[in-house]
């Protein structure tokens, strides 16, 4: 699945970007009431073009053999004064506040004593001209040969005056907008992060629930308004799925229960009937469709919570009684069952949800074992039941996959591709682990873990079922 990009840093570039359009919205609006002569906004169109005149007079400073700098107009400042005949300009070196040779007379006798107080910017008109609208303007500038005062007057307005405008107000107040972009952005980022924490909190709760906890809803009381309906919305779409498991779960266990009595009734003739080979075939038949349908209802009712799963389960016990009831079977099919357990291993869990994943682990084995061979069945003192088959086995790339439902190696494999996944569930549910390995010398061998019953004294059980796993495939 294709992830979107980050909340967070969809948040952060539209928050700069939305100062940066509000800072030039404003400095428009600022220039549209100054050009309309609003009060206190009052500014002529003239008054752009002091940036450009300024870097025409900027670019025309010369340094002599003996480093003074003079101005030689450059082309395009001749350019400039051919189109501006009355357009004059002086430069006064920021330190000593001396003039530049080349700068006009006029401005040089009206400003060298303004130049003295060292101002910031400055408006001007020259004596005998009308006081308004301003045509004289200076300010202090960086050049290549050190800060200078730069004067000019009479400069008319041309259009790329407002790029160049807008260029220097922003360039003036860049520190500012980088100081508060990053400020805000780092703001809104660690808001995004902070108010999402409850959606994350939700996320953890919705990666809890599994098929056996449904009716688990999530909290809604700390999450943000905006988040709610989606919240919401989860909690209804896992009250529908309950609802629709629940439904499910009922009917497998009415099918299996139902079944149950039939299945029960053809056995029963079938043992009556003559002895033939097709006798022991059906025979075997009907012993898995009842190992199956056992299963299902076992596992419906450890879903629905109506068979306890803390028993003291002695593995021992129900792995021996299955043996029993299956070792005639085993000898109508000409194979045998070899029996191995410690004296005692306890585990947790349900004793007939375990005899069922056992006796289909057991028919299964015996289906596998050639004719007058053994299978195996082994206890050891970790809780580990193993069943050994000697047959075919089963390969590697398969092993994850034959405890999918209906999964089936091929259309001729015969079974209905359930028994092992109804066993895997059962097991999931205990908390224990189902896996399966090569038989030394070829075929295939069933393990079981299952939980340590609370009266066992183990340092610690997770450690042991991670040693189990130490033998299952990755």
């Amino acid at each position: 699945m294709t992830r979107g990009s980050s909340l967070a840093r969809r948040t952060v570039g539209y928050l700069m970007l939305a100062q940066i359009s509000a800072f030039v919205l404003a400095w428009a609006i600022t220039l549209g009431l100054g050009l309309s002569g609003v009060e206190r906004f009052t500014q002529s169109w003239d008054e752009l073009a002091a940036f450009r005149t300024a870097e025409l007079v900027i670019d025309s400073l010369k340094p002599d053999e003996t480093g003074d700098v003079h101005i030689v107009p450059t082309p395009q400042l001749e350019s400039e004064l051919k189109r501006l005949p009355r357009f004059k300009y002086a430069a006064f070196d920021f330190r000593t506040k001396l003039p530049v040779d080349g700068s006009s007379p006029e401005l040089v006798a009206t400003l060298k004593d303004v130049v003295a107080v060292s101002p910031t910017h400055s408006h001007f008109v020259l004596p005998g001209d009308p006081d308004t609208p301003t045509l004289g303007f200076m300010g202090p500038y960086r050049t290549p040969y050190g800060r200078f005062q730069i004067a000019s007057y009479r400069a008319k307005f041309r259009w790329d005056d407002i790029f160049l405008s807008m260029r220097e107000d922003l360039l003036s107040v860049a520190a500012y907008l980088v100081a508060a972009a990053l400020l805000s952005g780092a703001t809104a980022w660690l808001a995004v992060r902070q108010g999402l924490t409850p959606l994350r909190s939700a996320a953890a709760e919705v990666a809890q629930i599994d098929m056996n906890s449904l009716n688990k809803r999530l909290l809604s009381d700390d999450v943000p308004v905006e988040v709610a309906p989606f919240v919401d919305a989860v909690n209804e779409a896992l009250k529908r799925l309950d609802a629709w498991a629940a439904r499910q779960r009922r009917f497998t266990a009415n099918a299996a229960h139902e079944l149950r009595t039939p299945l029960a009734i053809m056995r029963a003739r079938l043992e009556n009937a003559k002895a033939s080979s097709l006798k022991s075939e059906l025979l075997g038949d009907a012993s898995q469709l009842r190992s199956i349908v056992e299963e299902m209802l076992v596992a419906a009712r450890l879903t629905e919570g109506q068979a306890p799963l803390d028993q003291h389960v002695d593995l021992s016990v129900a792995a021996r009684r299955v043996v029993s009831d299956l070792l005639p079977l085993a000898i109508e099919r000409d194979r045998f069952i070899d029996f191995d357990c410690v004296a005692n291993a306890e585990a947790r869990g349900n004793q007939r949800a375990i005899e069922c994943v056992l006796t289909n682990l057991v028919d299964n084995a015996l289906r596998a074992e050639p004719p007058k061979g053994s299978v195996v069945v082994n206890i050891d003192g970790d809780r580990v039941v193993a069943v050994v088959d000697h047959g075919e086995g089963i390969a590697a790339a398969d092993r994850e996959m034959i405890f999918e439902p209906f999964w089936r190696k091929s259309e001729a494999s015969p079974g209905t591709g359930l028994g092992l996944a109804i066993a895997r569930e059962i097991v999931d549910a205990h908390g224990g682990r189902i896996w399966v390995e090569e038989t030394l010398g070829g075929g295939a061998t069933f393990k079981l873990w299952f939980p340590a019953a609370a009266s066992e004294t183990h340092a610690n059980p997770n450690e042991e079922h991670s040693s189990s796993r130490t033998n299952a495939p990755s």
